[in-house]
């Protein structure tokens, strides 16, 4: 089969198009699933830049997607071959203690490990470990799309957004919410965010064309980044230059996670989404009285709400990718 791998964040190229054997299930609750559609990850790129040390050189990079069960470990009571899957990102055991805790991301066999510890999506076969739990039924499609394209968003990227920017960011009716970092995590923020009434969303990224989407899909306001009045600009759109109520981070860099601390509004929240693979500073001597709250968590509630839509076909989805 062919498959993208990961050579190394010193090879030259450092990721390459490979010929690779076809996985083969290794336990009786693995499923090999024939690869649909897949999409990539800011995560992946932080791999390419050698910021995850433990996803080693030769790894098949991807950790979302939508296919069709190809074949079934006898132990897999949930599936059989030939049926539509939604690949969760998380690959859960559901009975460990931190999966039942609802931590189901520090699985004591599982967590992150499509395209980090075990080979991953983009790939035309993936093998799913814990496959009972760690996928979801995706036969009855979501109005408008037919063949996949939005349905991919949900293995990671529009439940990251919503748990990990939005819900742990505490975003409220008439609430002020700056997202640093519009790409796919920052727009499903962006997307999700407007579920819950804010006031005002306003958008920061170095890309124009990026923001020019993120007005499309409903942000009050954009911020060109890149300049050393970033911070100003962004503030005067609060009221009394106050700073924001939520601050999402969703990029996964020093200077990113900075501009938040200096976005966020006394009582306010920084919600961290951006995968970080270098030190950050984080300026107490600025924040220590201002009763801010900070979110760092891995996505694993909000998984189980769109994945039980997908299930049910309670989804409409209208994403062109």
């Amino acid at each position: 089969m062919r498959a993208l791998v990961y050579k190394g964040d010193s090879a030259s190229p450092v990721i390459a198009l490979e010929d690779r054997p076809q996985p083969t299930l290794q336990l009786p609750t693995d499923c090999i699933i024939k690869m649909h559609r897949t999409t990539i990850c800011g995560t992946d790129l932080h791999i390419l830049h050698g910021n995850v040390p433990t996803c080693p050189p030769g790894r098949v990079l991807g950790h979302e997607g939508v296919g069709y069960v190809e074949e079934a470990g006898e132990g897999v009571k949930r599936f059989k071959k030939g049926d539509k899957v939604l690949i969760s990102c998380i690959t859960s055991c559901a009975t460990c203690i931190p999966c039942r805790k609802g931590m189901s991301s520090h699985c004591k066999t599982g967590g992150w490990t499509l395209g980090h510890t075990n080979d991953g999506t983009q790939a035309e076969y993936v093998r799913i470990p814990h496959a009972d739990s760690s996928l979801h039924p995706a036969s009855k499609a979501p109005e408008g799309d037919k063949d996949g394209k939005g349905l991919v968003t949900l293995s990671d990227i529009l439940p990251t957004g919503l748990e990990c920017g939005v819900i742990n960011g505490k975003v409220q009716p008439g609430c002020t919410v700056a997202i640093v970092g519009a790409g796919p995590v920052g727009l499903a923020a962006l997307m999700t965010a407007q579920l819950y009434s804010p006031r005002t969303i306003v958008m920061v990224d170095r890309d124009e064309s990026r923001l020019e989407v993120a007005k499309k899909m409903g942000a009050t306001h954009t911020v060109v980044a890149g300049g050393d009045d970033v911070q100003k600009k962004a503030i005067a759109l609060t009221d009394d230059g106050e700073g924001f109520d939520t601050v999402i981070e969703a990029v996964g860099y020093p200077a990113t996670f900075e501009l938040c601390q200096d976005l966020v509004a006394a009582g306010g929240t920084i919600a961290n989404v951006g995968v970080h693979g270098s030190k950050v500073d984080l300026h107490l001597e600025k924040l220590w009285g201002h009763n801010i709250n900070f979110a760092f968590s891995d996505m694993v509630k909000a998984y189980d709400v769109f994945g039980k839509a997908a299930e049910h076909g309670a989804l409409k989805l209208n994403i062109e990718m």
